[in-house]
């Protein structure tokens, strides 16, 4: 079992940045790639960012791609999600997730390939 909490979400203005943290828990050996994950009210849940730690590989949803950056710290089990130049339309609860499979980052678009999600933490940006 591996246990994801997230923190840092919050309120800030349009334009404003914050730094989202997923800590990781337990069998954190076996995770693979983590991802981020938002889900607006009445929208279904999108992919936002995915890291690899093998390799280091990292992907972005196009709607963040030049204003999201995917980090992790793996001796901290710490997974990081910086968002810059934030607008309206980025307010959703984000969610961590983790994948104990071997997926390409193509693959870790879809939130069925994830074992495991945090409770989410919300972020709200105003205009």
């Amino acid at each position: 079992q591996v246990q994801l909490v997230e923190s840092g979400g919050g309120l800030v203005l349009a334009g404003g940045s914050l730094t989202l943290s997923c800590a990781a828990s337990g069998r954190t050996f076996s995770m693979y790639s983590m991802g981020w994950f938002r889900q607006a009210p009445g929208k279904e849940r999108e992919f936002v960012a995915a890291l690899r730690w093998r390799g280091d590989n990292t992907g972005y949803a196009d709607s963040v791609k030049g204003r999201f950056t995917i980090s992790g710290d793996n001796a901290k089990n710490t997974v990081y999600l910086q968002m810059s130049s934030l607008k309206p339309e980025d307010t959703a609860l984000y969610y961590c997730a983790a994948n104990s499979n071997t997926v390409g980052l193509l693959t870790l678009r879809n939130p069925a390939e994830y074992n495991y999600w945090g409770q989410g933490t919300q972020v709200t940006v105003s205009s």
